[in-house]
């Protein structure tokens, strides 16, 4: 196939092997977009951070080139070079090394897309890189794409019911607003902006005439990545429950978890005395109490999840804040695992309650069904297996490629009406 799109694609997010959400959406994108354009990838981490040697060498099955923004050296370099700088101010009164920042790293992006004659730039994880949308625009003709996973200013203001107390509301409140007028003149000036679902596209929608500039570009998966037997760790306990994210102080998935084990856990154990709860994902290990618990291991982030999500019992989605369409809920159906969520936890995939994922929003009816798939075998296969089918029909590379398709023919379009490569 004749690839008539040559694409930077920029990212935040490049990890091999992917260990949660963020990464596995890059990945995905990634392979499919390659299918229709040229790959460049403009890497805003270092080599070290997004894997080494084996990730440049997977991503180069998929890509021309990896270029690494300035600011994305090695943290020791960057570090001693700050070293110096201090003690030339100190002493000559000027820097000796020009480290940058992101305007720097925007102003190379610009530069490498001219030289490598791109006809888009495309920002991955693109809530964060505003910055970078307002600046290429306003240094460049280039077409824009601005793929965001969520909509960051729901998935902030969604925690105001949650603040401690009225300062923690009040900081809430502000910093939403601020995302949602980014939103607003970020998905005006942007000359696509794509949503994981239609629930997400239709937040975007009103912020512009042109209904077209709107595109969904689902969260999916590799099944083939899930088509394995997967040993159980060394260790591991049945029955077991399952959750993982990314986890910080105050984030949805640290209030998950205290509301699950204050409030559901208890109940569960009365009924499955020997149920154990993993908790894993990056930060989890040192943000979370808990550790002492006998019936619940908090594990940090892992190499890969799988080992613990395939060989779980139940995986659970208790989050009560947050936006964009779990991962979490993908995984355990390309595994064939029961879930248990919230409404909000699944949201934007069309799920049916009680064919092929429980939903509950209450401690009861929560516990009711991690305890209901844990002693009903029959009815966890049940759930899992249609959950596993939702997957297949509608969240694969196969659906991803179809959405990029329409996409590259539409940025091909805006390319035909404004043509970058000298300006």
């Amino acid at each position: 196939m004749v690839k008539e799109m040559k694409t930077i694609f920029v990212t935040s997010n490049l990890r091999f092997p992917p260990s949660s959400g963020p990464f596995l959406r890059t990945e995905s994108v990634i392979k499919a977009l390659s299918k229709y354009s040229e790959v460049i990838i403009y890497s805003l981490n270092n080599r070290d951070s997004i894997g080494g040697n084996p990730a440049i060498e997977f991503y180069k099955k998929y890509t021309g080139k990896i270029f690494f923004a300035p600011s994305a050296g090695k943290s020791f370099s960057v570090l001693l070079k700050r070293i110096i700088n201090k003690i030339s101010r100190i002493i000559f009164n000027k820097r000796i090394y020009n480290i940058g920042g992101r305007e720097n790293d925007i102003r190379f992006l610009i530069k490498t897309a001219r030289k490598s004659k791109a006809n888009a730039i495309w920002l991955g994880h693109g809530g964060t890189l505003y910055d970078y949308l307002k600046m290429i625009k306003e240094k460049s003709g280039f077409v824009v794409v601005v793929d965001t996973d969520s909509v960051w200013s729901r998935f902030i203001l969604r925690g105001l019911p949650y603040a401690r107390d009225e300062k923690m509301k009040n900081e809430i409140m502000v910093a939403g607003k601020l995302k949602e007028e980014e939103e607003r003149w970020g998905t005006e000036i942007a000359d696509m902006t794509t949503a994981v679902s239609g629930f997400d596209a239709e937040y975007f929608k009103k912020f512009v005439e042109n209904k077209e500039k709107i595109k969904i570009l689902s969260n999916v998966l590799d099944l083939k990545n899930y088509e394995v037997d997967i040993a159980k760790p060394l260790g591991f306990k049945n029955p077991s429950i399952f959750f993982a994210g990314s986890f910080g102080l105050d984030s949805p998935m640290n209030d998950a978890v205290k509301w699950f084990v204050e409030h559901i856990f208890p109940v569960v154990k009365d009924s499955v005395p020997d149920v154990h709860f993993y908790i894993l994902g990056s930060n989890s290990d040192t943000t979370l109490e808990y550790k002492n618990e006998p019936n619940i291991s908090i594990l940090g982030r892992v190499e890969s999840v799988l080992p613990y999500l395939c060989n779980a019992d139940a995986v659970i989605v208790p989050l009560r804040f947050e936006s964009g369409t779990r991962f979490k809920i993908l995984e355990a159906g390309a595994c064939r695992r029961p879930v248990v969520s919230t409404t909000l936890g699944a949201e934007g995939i069309p799920v049916t309650n009680n064919h092929d994922i429980i939903i509950a929003d209450d401690e009861k009816n929560f516990a009711k069904g991690i305890i209901k798939v844990i002693k009903d075998k029959h009815y966890a296969e049940m759930i899992g297996n249609n959950l596993y089918k939702l997957i297949e029909e509608n969240f694969t590379i196969k659906n991803l490629e179809n959405e990029i398709s329409m996409i590259v023919k539409e940025l091909n379009k805006e390319n035909n009406k404004n043509k970058e490569y000298n300006l």
